[in-house]
Formats: structure tokens, sequence, C-alpha cells
């Protein structure tokens, strides 16, 4: 009688077994199973699900410094995504970034997730944002990149770390040798394409579409998203496209041959006193950091490798042989001031036309019309155009131009022109010592648009921000959002965006005033295309 009793009970139990087990899978929504295991992560006030510090590869460390990015391994229980990863090995070199990291380390390939979906049957749209800062600085947990906001939108929104500087783009005899491909650098580009299967075997667990992930990036990002949209390894990976001033095209780091990379690595690692890989390999990291970053030892850059990049990706472009998806790119109304060009010197129309005389001995008079400078004030304005086109905006526009006539998809270019408004909280001085006064900005400056685009402005205490400020980032993070979504900006509300047809090339003005505009410049693109393309 006993027995059947117990049974009894065991029968009657049963279903509370089952309700208290499915309840408590209702009560930790944020863990979500990969290929390696499960993670925990954090649900926002919001209701946005947060994953952070995911391993998306090996920490290339020891005798995976420099070498392709290594399948993540499988971990048992439940892994904690709650924190951000290590930042890549870095030295501080620009004032605004500010990181959430765990700290700086070679083991540093963690990427983010935030995502708005419920379930993973929502299949919903996927943007990867690759981080700037020159490939020697930045990392996926600055609070400008964050993807609340995003996600908030409907969008699964991840944010990748990768290796920088001579972590990520040294090259080597050696390193070539010992290749199964044959190459050597671009490892921190090879980060981002690990960083994009990772999604694609992944993301559906996080309610995301494998066949519907945009990547995007602002400055040295922005030239990755190029670069990843050239590469065949990565290009079908992708659906869409967007890029925020900077492309890998002449003069804007553009890759040089394995064989100039190779011979820049010997020379470091002569300087280094580590003249074969072995020793370098032995080195600490912090003391590879050290060394590759005094004066002159090592020029972060990628190579055509034969590999990663099979040619000159703007060749690739070129030639049709890129990513054929929609793009959305554009550049910043100011994006270094008039100093970046004229250096200490008074900005007189004499000294502007002795800088060019230097710069542009066999094309003076050409300049001169397209960047005129009578008086001071036009000086100012079009040594700030000029710099600005050789720093990063050229490279930006021939992107497009390239992309619009070789792809047959939509190509969407913007200008953001929004100034600072005044500053509250003053960043760190990087510089104490120096004598060159603060560039004059007229407009929107190099980087100004991240938090406007990705809807984070308050997570910037820097500025006083105004209801105007946060209307003007309503409408790019719209824009942004919509294009995710479908490859095309335009959605309810918004000043319509037309895509580059041919030779008639108009774009949208953010701003204070967001509309769409002729393009009034082209002549100096023009010109500067045949100087650089030479």
């Amino acid at each position: 009688m006993k027995l059947i009793y117990l049974l009894l009970a065991v029968v009657q139990l049963a279903p509370v077994i089952s309700f208290a087990q499915t309840n408590s899978s209702k009560a930790n929504p944020a863990q979500v199973k990969t290929v390696n295991g499960i993670l925990e992560g954090t649900t926002e006030v919001s209701g946005i699900r947060s994953f952070k510090g995911i391993p998306f590869a090996k920490p290339p460390v020891g005798n995976l410094r420099w070498r392709e990015p290594q399948p993540a391994e499988n971990w048992n229980g439940v892994r904690k995504a709650d924190r951000f990863g290590n930042n890549a090995m870095q030295k501080r070199i620009f004032s605004d970034m500010i990181f959430r990291s765990a700290g700086m380390s070679e083991d540093c390939l963690y990427l983010n997730v935030w995502t708005p979906a419920k379930s993973s049957t929502e299949k919903l749209p996927v943007l990867v944002y690759f981080f700037g800062g020159g490939f020697v600085a930045g990392d996926g947990s600055e609070a400008r990149y964050d993807g609340e906001s995003m996600a908030k939108k409907g969008i699964v929104t991840l944010t990748v770390n990768y290796r920088l500087g001579v972590f990520g783009f040294l090259a080597h005899p050696e390193l070539t040798k010992e290749s199964p491909n044959h190459a050597s650098g671009n490892y921190g580009l090879m980060d981002q394409n690990a960083a994009l299967r990772w999604v694609q075997q992944n993301i559906a667990a996080f309610g995301g579409d494998p066949k519907r992930v945009t990547i995007a990036g602002e400055s040295a990002g922005s030239i990755s998203v190029f670069a990843q949209m050239a590469s065949p390894l990565s290009k079908n990976l992708i659906s869409g496209a967007i890029g925020e001033s900077g492309a890998m095209i002449n003069p804007t780091a553009a890759p040089v041959s394995l064989a100039e990379g190779e011979k820049r690595g010997i020379a470091f690692a002569e300087k280094a006193n580590a003249t074969s890989l072995a020793a370098l390999r032995a080195m600490s990291a912090n003391d590879l950091l050290d060394a590759a970053s005094k004066p002159d030892a090592f020029k972060t850059g990628a190579t055509v490798d034969g590999y990663f990049l099979p040619k000159l990706p703007v060749a690739i472009f070129a030639a049709g042989e890129q990513a054929h998806v929609p793009l959305l790119a554009g550049w910043n109304s100011t994006e270094v001031g008039y100093q970046s060009l004229m250096g200490n010197d008074a900005p007189t129309p004499e000294n502007y036309s002795s800088k060019i005389k230097q710069l542009f001995p066999e094309h003076v008079d050409e300049v001169l019309k397209l960047y005129p400078a009578k008086t001071e004030d036009e000086v100012i304005r079009s040594a700030t155009a000029l710099a600005s086109d050789r720093f990063i905006v050229y490279s930006t526009w021939k992107w497009l131009d390239l992309h619009s006539k070789t792809s047959g998809k939509p190509t969407y270019r913007y200008i953001f022109s929004k100034p600072k408004p005044p500053v509250v909280n003053a960043p760190e001085n990087t510089s104490p010592g120096s004598t060159v006064k603060p560039a004059v900005m007229t407009g929107a400056p190099h980087a100004f648009e991240i938090e406007y685009a990705m809807g984070n402005l308050a997570t910037n205490k820097v500025y006083a921000w105004t209801p105007e400020d946060y209307k003007i980032s309503a409408t790019m993070l719209q824009y942004f959002a919509d294009f995710v979504k479908t490859g095309n900006p335009n959605g309810a509300g918004l000043p319509k965006w037309n895509s580059i047809s041919g030779n008639n090339v108009s774009y949208m003005n953010i701003g204070i005033q967001t509309k769409q505009e002729k393009e009034q410049n082209r002549g100096r693109y023009l010109f500067l295309d045949q100087v650089y393309s030479k």
C-alpha cells in the first residue's frame, strides 16, 4: 500500500514538477544555447536582452599569435555573459575612447549581442558593428557603440573586437611560410571575418536571421566594412553595408603588397631585437606593444596577401567582384580642421598657396581653382575641405562611386553636418605639451556622428546635448535602422533619400535641417581621383 501511495504522489506531483521546470525556463529568458555552449546574459530595463563578452575564437596567444583565428572552444554548464571581455592590446591614443572592458589582453576576441527577440524563431535583421580607431585603438565595449537603441528598433545588434596594431597586422616571411594560405598580415580583418562566420552559426539562437546581416563601422570600422565587402572570404556572409567615413583606398589606409608588408615586418623585428618569429612570439604582449609603439617602429596596415585580399580592394570594386549588396555610406562635413593642412602657419592666402605648391607642384592652378583662397576665411574653408578630402572624404567618395557603377545595387550617400554643442565636461588632454592651437571646426568633425547614428547621445557626458541634437539622432538612427531592415533608408516621416544614379548624385545632408541635396564638389573628387589613381 505504501508503494501505491508513493506512486500516486509521484503521478500527482509530475505536472507540478513539469510546470516548475517550465517556469524556471521562463524565469531565466536570458539563456541562449550557442554551438559552443549555453550563455546567460542580462535583461535591460527596456526589455532588450544583452550578452556580453562572448568568445568567437580561441585566444590568439602563444603559438596562435599571428595566426588565423581558430574556432572557439566549447564550455560545460552555463557561461555568464553579463560583462564585456578584454579589449585588444593598445596604447591610450584617443581621449574620447572610454572602455567598459574587463581589461587589456591579447585574449581579446569577444563580441557582444543586444537582441529584442523573445524567441529564436523571430528571424530579425542583424547589424554587426566594427569600431574605429585607426586599427591601433578602440573596443566594442565603448558606450557610443552600445547596441540597445538599435535593438529597440527591432534589430539584433553586435559589436565585435579584433586584433590591433602589430598584433593584428604584422606580415613576415616566416609567418607567410607557416601559413596554410601562404599569407601573412590582416589578422585583425580575419578576426572580423571569424565573427561574421560565428554570426552565421549562432545568430538564429538570438532571434536573428543569418541571411539578413548588415555590417557597419566608423573610420577604421568603415575601412573594415569596405575590406570585408571586397574579400572573397566575407562577401557572401552579408546582405548590406554601412560605412561612416573611410575606405581602404589610397591615400586612406591603402594596403601594401605582401612583399612590402614582409619587408616592414623584418624591419620591425630588427628594431625589436627579435630577428626570428620564435623570438617575436617569445616577447610578452606588453613588451611587443612597447616596441611597436616607438616612433617609426611599426606602421599598421593591411596587405594584399593573396588570401583575404587577392588583389587591391579598389580593383575588386572596379571589376564588380565585391559583395553585391545595398550600401549606405558618407562622411562628416569637417572631418579635420584646416590646421591638418596648414600646421602652425597662419591661414593667409600666401601661406596657403605655398602649401599647395609643396603638395601639388604640377597642379597648383587647378587646386587653387577647386579650393580657392583669396581671403583668410576662404583659406580656412578651402584648407579644411582639402585636408578632409585627402584624409578620408575622397576614399569614401570613391567607394560609393565604384559601388554604384559595378554592383547593380542601391547606393546611398550622406554628409553629416551637425556641429558640436558646447562642452560641459572636457575630456582629458592627451597632448599637454602641444603648441598647436585647437583646430577651428565649423561643422561636424571626424567620428562625431557615431552617437547620433547609434542613438547613444545620452552616453556621452562631454557635451550639452539639446532637443535639436536628440531630434537629429532620432532621424539618423531611423535611417540606419530602416536600411538594416530593408536595404533602403527611406521610411515614414523621414525626408526622401534617393540612391545614386550615374553621375546625377544627390546625398542626404543630416544635420540641423536634414534634407536631400545635389552633389556640388564632384570636380574636387575627380581631380583627386586622377592624383591618387596613378
